[in-house]
């Protein structure tokens, strides 16, 4: 079927019999109406009619007409057109069709069945303002002159017009045949705001809307948007629907409880529109979302609890529920509570249950426990003496912790400091449950302590009492031997610097030999030579043995020379004379010579 020049043109082809019915038209369908064409075969009878008009012709042999391949509206593919050249076939359909229908079957929609298609627009149909350029009589002039070019301005958007040129010279004129070309469409105007706006939940919505009157062009798709009412200028979420058909649309990914501005957005191949005003709806509420488990400010024996609104409450909390160790506890829509009479550094499991009027969403489960407290009571150590310088010390864990055994601590006294010092000897968080202390002092009393800590403090035991071994004495010092005549001694000395032990006794040696032994620290010793020398040393005993310490010496003190000095005098000429003297016999110190002289000597001149 092809409508050219005025004529609608049948051709049928059935075997080798070729059939065609041309109706005369002239320009009675450029009226920008729908015209309703019809081609029948009944019997050997081909009929062609538009509206009123009707032409018809007979087969020369009657054939049945069976269809067994794909049937193509407005042209053919390139491929295939070498098949048919005795059909002359033109350029493809420009214009708009619609309830196209078979004598078997329902009307086809053309967008919904065909399988291609190639520069077709289905829904561009021409308007009655286009009916004067339909008409060839009526053509208006574009350009007259030389070039093979021309651009003409000014024209309908989105409309089809006819062009042809008319080359001429002194010898006549020939004309091109008509083609057909539209322009492009325009901007849609007056979008309408949406009729009708539902809210499905609190976060989806339903809106409708009326097709927009006076769109010169194709509408190629629908644009719903969301605006936050007193928000900023930009859509919370879109929704793009490309079946332009469709006048109702889902917009989803709003928030529950809160208010919207919908509007409507028509784009065509130009560009896009958006409706000058908004319709306002409100989403409904929703359970709440992200909802945090509940906190606790830890005491020994009770918690206080708190929590905060949830993160998305998606409405108005009407309620919390409180829930420990699944039971619940609290209902209400504070944000605090205390949980008490709770035993000691105990685990519980809580959870948090926010509701609105739509419905209620738990936190996650969260355990947590009461503060620590120091131990109950802690056993005093035992104590084990290895040797003169070691104690082994060992203990068992408390009874009742009251939390996590963080650590033990080791306290130590000795009887040198009269017990009132305490020095930390072993503070460690490796849980052991004894510890050897060394390099302590033989026959030495010891006072030891344990304290047993967890994160709510420490608990301190008796104290547990050992002594050392004892061994023999260090550090023995030496005597102070003093003179206060030419004939004895005061010696005197102090307790060694490690008794390692009981003194039992000191003992004093003079010049090697034993002269006194008792506890005393002191000895007088007499009877003895004027300006005389003598060596001391002490010895310190302990039930482990002696030491002794180191050597002094020292003199008595000086008496008068005794005896008589034997002098001898040599003359050496007449003026000089040599003197010799023997010492006495006992000089009873360091002695000093004086030497008198009496007679007349010679003065210098």
């Amino acid at each position: 079927i092809e409508l050219k020049s005025g004529i609608l043109s049948v051709f049928l082809k059935t075997g080798i019999v070729f059939t065609q019915v041309d109706l005369w038209l002239g320009l009675s369908y450029c009226d920008g109406k729908w015209n309703k064409v019809t081609m029948n075969k009944e019997g050997s009878v081909v009929s062609a009619s538009m509206n009123e008009l009707k032409e018809q012709m007979l087969e020369p042999r009657v054939q049945q007409l069976k269809v067994n391949s794909p049937v193509y509206v407005g042209g053919i593919p390139p491929e295939i057109q070498n098949i048919y050249k005795e059909l002359g076939l033109e350029q493809g359909f420009g214009g708009c069709m619609k309830d196209v229908k078979f004598t078997r079957g329902a009307v086809v929609n053309l967008a919904s069945v065909s399988s291609s298609a190639v520069r077709v627009n289905l829904d561009g149909c021409l308007s009655t303002d286009s009916a004067v350029n339909c008409r060839g009589n009526d053509s208006i002039l574009v350009y007259r002159g030389k070039e093979q070019s021309v651009y003409e301005s000014g024209l309908q958007p989105f409309t089809e017009y006819l062009y042809r040129v008319v080359a001429s010279n002194e010898g006549g004129s020939v004309s091109s045949v008509w083609t057909r070309v539209r322009t492009r469409e325009s901007v849609p105007q007056n979008v309408p705001t949406p009729s009708r706006v539902h809210s499905i939940n609190g976060y989806s919505i339903e809106v409708t809307w009326d097709k927009p009157a006076g769109v010169i062009g194709v509408i190629e798709k629908y644009i719903l948007k969301a605006y936050e009412e007193d928000g900023p200028n930009i859509p919370i979420t879109t929704a793009e629907l490309a079946d332009t058909s469709m006048l109702t649309g889902i917009l989803t990914g709003l928030h529950p409880f809160t208010n919207y501005a919908v509007t409507l957005t028509a784009c065509t191949l130009a560009g896009c529109t958006e409706s000058l005003h908004a319709l306002n709806i409100s989403t409904p509420q929703e359970a709440p979302e992200d909802v945090q488990p509940p906190t606790a400010i830890s005491f020994p024996t009770f918690l206080l609890m708190s929590w905060s609104p949830p993160k998305t409450p998606n409405g108005i909390i009407i309620q919390y529920t409180l829930y420990m160790n699944g039971v619940p506890i609290y209902f209400g829509n504070g944000t605090k509570y205390v949980v008490k009479d709770v035993a000691v550094f105990t685990p519980h499991q809580f959870l948090l249950t926010a509701c609105t009027l739509a419905g209620c969403t738990n936190s996650s489960q969260v355990t947590l426990f009461t503060a620590q407290l120091p131990p109950s009571h802690v056993d005093a150590p035992v104590l084990t003496v290895l040797d003169s310088r070691t104690i082994y010390v060992q203990w068992k864990e408390p009874v009742e912790v009251n939390g996590i055994l963080d650590r033990y601590i080791i306290y130590l006294a000795n009887s040198e400091q009269n017990f009132t010092k305490w020095n930390v000897i072993y503070n460690s968080t490796e849980l052991f449950l004894d510890f050897t202390i060394q390099q302590l002092f033989p026959g030495t009393e010891y006072l030891i302590k344990l304290a047993a800590c967890t994160g709510g403090g420490c608990s301190i035991s008796e104290a547990s009492t050992a002594i050392t071994d004892e061994s023999t004495p260090e550090g023995v010092p030496a005597p102070k031997a003093q003179s206060y005549s030419s004939d004895s001694f005061n010696i005197s000395w102090t307790k060694p610097e490690y008794p390692n032990g009981i003194i039992t006794g000191y003992g004093l040696y003079m010049d090697g030999v034993l002269m006194q032994n008792s506890s005393q620290l002191s000895c007088y010793a007499y009877g003895l030579a004027p300006w005389s020398l003598h060596s001391f040393r002490v010895q310190a005993c302990t039930a482990k043995g002696c030491a002794l310490g180191p050597l002094v010496e020292a003199r008595t003190m000086e008496a008068s020379p005794e005896g008589t000095v034997d002098i001898f005098a040599i003359v050496d000429g007449s003026k000089e004379v040599q003197l010799k003297w023997l010492a006495p016999n006992k000089p009873n110190g360091k002695l000093t010579y004086t030497v008198l002289v009496t007679g007349l000597f010679y003065a210098d001149q």
